[in-house]
């Protein structure tokens, strides 16, 4: 079996010439998306939209770094913010209304354990899946093989080893789940502070 094809089954796989050439395209483009101008918005979402295998209305804050670029799906109204990392060895699939803060890293590639498999040159890609409306803090990072769901917050500085549920509050090295999210959430912005009577109107019937 080939090296893409083991790759793209999820086995162990050696990135030879053939798996190296695919990664061509994203090193090309994402080095247009990091050196371009940082104002022409128009042209970053273009770029970001040749880059992914999926979006819709996605942006990213240069500089961005990723392996395949094909291999990530997000929703609509997606966001990044400086300096994320994607290792798409494997699918990175991403839902609806996601935001991730500053030095975000998400890895679906690793090596074995044992130093003498290590040193074999082969390596692996296990999916990650991230649900509908989740915001991950910053210096977040995120392992091969987790699943986050839906309404989730992750806090700053989090590495998520382990899946995480809907509608939780979840933080911590490793990430752990801190509370559910409830309706009373919906009147705070920050901690204890609520939102103002005009930002209110807006907010209460979504």
């Amino acid at each position: 079996m080939k090296n893409v094809d083991r790759r793209d089954q999820q086995l162990p796989y050696i990135s030879d010439a053939e798996v190296m050439e695919q990664q061509m395209n994203a090193r090309r483009l994402t080095q247009r998306l990091n050196t371009i101008d940082r104002s022409d918005f128009d042209g970053i979402a273009a770029i970001v939209k040749e880059l992914f295998g999926k979006s819709e209305g996605a942006f990213v804050n240069p500089p961005f770094y990723c392996d395949y670029g094909s291999h990530i799906e997000v929703g609509k109204n997606f966001f990044a913010n400086y300096n994320c990392m994607m290792l798409d060895v494997a699918k990175i699939k991403i839902g609806d209304n996601c935001q991730m803060a500053p030095n975000v890293a998400i890895y679906t590639a690793g090596h074995p354990v044992h130093p003498a498999a290590r040193n074999s040159a082969y390596e692996y890609g296990i999916e990650v899946t991230i649900g509908d409306n989740v915001w991950l803090g910053g210096n977040t990072v995120i392992v091969p093989g987790v699943h986050i769901g839906s309404n989730v917050v992750i806090g700053a500085g989090s590495v998520v080893t382990k899946d995480i549920p809907d509608w939780t509050i979840a933080a911590g090295n490793p990430c752990r789940v801190i509370r559910k999210i409830t309706e009373e959430d919906k009147q705070y912005y920050f901690r204890d502070r609520k939102f103002d009577d005009e930002a209110w109107e807006v907010i209460k019937d979504l």
